[in-house]
């Protein structure tokens, strides 16, 4: 297995309200979602589904809004923005614990 350098800030809270650029690997980057004929990507029957998920993101979670993304034939590129209104999250940041939240 490869070893990857951690690309997350340490002890950032990634619920709170910004835009965040997001990039998710089919396993093995095996070409899942379809392949690039004349310079475009052509999504096949389970590219056109990840790509209806995505666009499904703000049904589902009421302070998330998508803007560009691309389905790549092992990989999705997109930008997620939350906006936390009248003080709720998004996730799980209630749940974690307080030594994670407030380290000494």
């Amino acid at each position: 297995m490869i070893k990857r350098k951690p690309n997350r800030l340490r002890d950032y809270d990634y619920s709170q309200d910004g835009c965040y650029f997001i990039t998710i690997c089919t396993k093995d980057r095996r070409e899942w979602f379809g392949g690039v004929e004349n310079n475009e990507m052509v999504l096949n029957q389970y590219g056109k589904t990840a790509e209806g998920f995505w666009k499904e993101m703000p049904i589902h979670f009421g302070r998330v809004e998508i803007d560009e993304f691309r389905v790549m034939p092992n990989h999705i590129h997109g930008i997620v923005i939350i906006r936390n209104e009248l003080g709720s999250q998004v996730g799980n940041a209630c749940m974690r614990s307080l030594q994670r939240r407030y380290p000494p």
